[in-house]
């Protein structure tokens, strides 16, 4: 019962600022950050990031091979996301030679891809690493199949996986703390 209760929550308030949304272009979605590199910009050179599916999400999630994946759940109106992406755009260029690689997952409301998660995209240059993850098509299994710890209740949340082990840290993630985690993986 309390799961129940706990699914229930948690959908309310991921769609609780629900917008009229507007249409996306459904005939390219890539399957991992890798593909999401890959994709096309717009006549500024400024990339679009693409949406994938809960599906798609979870199986990036599950890689699981010599690669440090490191996953990154945020939104443009999270406060702490965002006072946490110097640190990460920091830790990228460190280890940009390096078998790491860095995603975040946009949560923002469709409403806003065009618009705000675009601005902060294109303003952080951070295209090529951002996939969009629309709130409507999740639902409480998502977290579970996913996740130990998150319940989807929170952001920001980062999900690291290399090979076997992972890693999941609930709350904003000071410059000290992720080079920690991140270089326990690297050993």
């Amino acid at each position: 019962m309390k799961k129940i209760i706990l699914s229930t929550l948690i959908l309310t308030a991921l769609y609780s600022c629900k917008k009229e949304t507007s249409k996306v272009e459904s005939n390219t979605t890539p399957t991992d950050s890798v593909t999401v590199k890959e994709s096309t910009t717009d006549q500024a050179g400024t990339y679009i990031p693409k949406e994938l599916s809960p599906e798609n999400v979870s199986q990036h999630l599950a890689k699981n091979n010599d690669t440090l994946y490191v996953t990154n759940f945020f939104a443009t109106w999270c406060g702490p996301c965002i006072r946490e992406i110097p640190s990460f755009k920091n830790k990228m260029q460190e280890l940009k030679d390096k078998p790491v690689k860095f995603t975040f997952v946009n949560l923002d409301d469709k409403a806003d891809w065009d618009t705000k998660v675009k601005d902060f995209v294109a303003e952080h240059n951070l295209g090529a690493n951002v996939i969009l993850l629309d709130g409507e098509k999740l639902d409480p299994n998502f977290f579970s199949k996913n996740f130990k710890q998150w319940n989807g209740g929170s952001i920001p949340f980062t999900f690291m996986r290399k090979g076997n082990q992972t890693e999941e840290y609930l709350g904003m993630m000071t410059e000290e703390v992720l080079n920690s985690k991140i270089d326990a993986f690297l050993k």
